[in-house]
């Protein structure tokens, strides 16, 4: 069975027309390598509609953008540094698509001022993988006995009395 490992990536972009496609680009190639090419398409729409809003109506340019793959949700956050982009207002119709598009998402400021904006993409249920690979099997050619099967008395004898005891048990 196929394991999931966590993921993440980060990339800091200054934002123009030219820029979009190519960072749409950056992050579906990492999304192929993480083996999620099913997530490709939501998640290249959805950064593509916030970079082109944030290319339109933010002064400062410079945006964070961050992938986080859990082995269930993979969560896109785009973060500006433009204190004066507001979401509710500026974003409006570009928020909307997004909510339509994806599975959750959000908006906050950061503790420097900045307006992070996130997303989550939920892999369907034939998709979900374990986060943590199964426990190995005991690899020992024979089991070790518990000690509690042990008699008291056994636990409480010097080492050699136990080896003679648990060869007596055999």
């Amino acid at each position: 069975m196929k394991t999931a490992v966590p993921c993440y990536y980060h990339i800091d972009v200054e934002v123009g027309p030219e820029r979009v496609g190519q960072v749409s680009r950056i992050l579906a190639a990492h999304l192929r390598h993480w083996d999620l090419e099913n997530l490709v398409d939501p998640v290249r729409h959805g950064t593509e509609l916030l970079l082109r809003a944030i290319d339109q109506h933010a002064t400062d340019k410079h945006t964070s953008i961050e992938m986080w793959w859990n082995g269930q949700h993979l969560i896109t956050a785009i973060g500006g540094e433009d204190r004066d982009l507001r979401p509710d207002q500026d974003l409006r119709a570009c928020l909307a698509d997004i909510a339509a598009m994806s599975d959750g998402w959000g908006c906050c400021a950061s503790g420097t001022g900045c307006t992070i904006i996130w997303f989550s993409q939920r892999a369907r249920s034939g998709e979900r993988v374990p986060l943590v690979p199964t426990a190995p099997a005991p690899t020992l050619r024979s089991g070790l006995q518990v000690p509690r099967a042990l008699p008291v008395a056994v636990l409480g004898a010097p080492a050699n009395a136990v080896d003679d005891a648990l060869a007596g048990a055999r």
